[in-house]
């Protein structure tokens, strides 16, 4: 059975959610039905004449924009004529004048399942402001496409709170979009008029190939399946002088520099690599982005088993790895990151201070991983009283 996302099932059955007269979308191209239909099309058949805005997160509503903190203008579709508001752009956070056409917002967009996502949080920020200015929420729910029964990492330190982590939660947190809204909205205190448009059809063990849904990329540089994969670990390159594969075919899956000894790398880990996948040594050469034109030597990772493959363990592996072999030449990334300009972007994307000391001190990845457990089960347990998915068994 193929999975069917909220907005098909809202189509469906228009009338089982109560909303305002005034309709406004939060969307970008990933916003699709099975047969790769855009959600504000959709909307406007089933709601003739209600559909008045559309909204659009980081990159941009037809996800032009490829990187951080590149800004998105206000616009109009030129599909329906609607004006698009941009949040990721003057502001990130809805105005009273931005809400000012609608009555309910409806949000349907594509999460990865990564606490280091904006999407999520620029969901939260629409939440807040539709409680401030008296507008109702929808949610329509979309698979998290890393599935929804394993979790992994630290819990977010609200120190290192920032909108690549507002909340403490870790950095795989095993939640659909729409159960995170439910998170958010009763645990966070948000308390918005909210509503969620469950799935049918998915399972928490399942992985987005499992879903039988065409996979349009959500952001520039999530291009496919795999690369969401990868991307709860891969994202930490982004706060080093390491390339996390942009400006290549294949980003997060590759990922390298200069100066890194891909041998010398192996050898280092002998028989005790990352389970899950193979690393295959490559040579790549990206266009844009970091060490754009220059030959980078590192891995292009292959999962070959996504249930016991730990991204973000094995990413944390592997950039100790190169701080001890490599010391000299890596570097922790200087600020800014997703605008907050002090404070080190390893930090923000790791949401602790404390691991980034202690992978510099080389102290064993085992005991680092210990120390976040307690943490971890907690947030597992709290999760639970979110899902709306309760199975699991394959």
């Amino acid at each position: 059975m193929r999975t069917k996302t909220g907005i098909q099932v809202l189509c469906e059955s228009p009338g089982t959610v109560p909303m305002g007269k005034r309709l406004g979308l939060l969307a970008n191209p990933a916003s699709v039905d099975a047969r790769f239909r855009h959600s504000r099309g959709l909307i406007n058949e089933c709601f003739p004449g209600r559909l008045t805005a559309l909204y659009s997160p980081q990159h941009g509503f037809f996800a032009e924009k490829q990187d951080n903190m590149i800004e998105s203008a206000d616009a109009v579709d030129p599909d329906l004529g609607l004006p698009i508001f941009s949040l990721y752009g003057e502001t990130r956070i809805p105005t009273a004048t931005m809400l000012d056409p609608i009555d309910t917002l409806i949000i349907d967009i594509q999460d990865v399942g990564t606490r280091v996502y904006t999407f999520i949080y620029t969901m939260a920020h629409c939440m807040e402001a539709a409680r401030q200015y008296g507008k109702q929420v929808v949610v329509l729910d979309r698979p998290n496409p890393i599935n929804g029964s394993i979790v992994e990492g630290n819990i977010l330190a609200l120190e290192n709170a920032s909108f690549v982590g507002r909340y403490p939660i870790p950095m795989r947190h095993g939640l659909t979009i729409g159960e995170l809204a439910r998170l958010f909205n009763d645990h966070f205190g948000i308390g918005c008029a909210l509503s969620v448009v469950p799935m049918q059809g998915w399972h928490r063990h399942m992985y987005f190939s499992d879903t039988g849904l065409p996979w349009v990329p959500p952001s520039p540089n999530l291009p496919t399946p795999s690369a969401a994969m990868v991307y709860p670990g891969q994202v930490l390159w982004e706060g080093t002088n390491v390339s996390e594969g942009r400006g290549t075919t294949t980003p997060f899956e590759v990922f390298g520099a200069p100066f890194v000894d891909n041998r010398g790398i192996l050898d280092y880990f002998g028989s005790a690599q990352p389970a899950g996948i193979v690393a295959r040594p490559v040579v790549f050469e990206p266009t844009a982005n970091k060490w754009t034109g220059t030959p980078c030597q590192g891995f292009h990772i292959h999962v070959t088993d996504s249930n016991k493959y730990r991204p973000y363990a094995a990413t944390l592996a592997f950039m100790q790895a190169i701080i001890a072999l490599h010391g000299d030449r890596f570097e922790w990334k200087p600020p800014p990151y997703e605008y907050e300009y002090e404070k080190l972007p390893i930090d923000l994307i790791i949401g602790d201070t404390h691991i980034r000391k202690q992978m510099t001190a080389l102290e064993p990845l085992g005991s680092i991983i210990e120390r976040w457990q307690p943490g971890l089960a907690a947030f597992d347990e709290l999760r639970k009283e979110y899902y709306l998915y309760r199975c699991c068994e394959a």
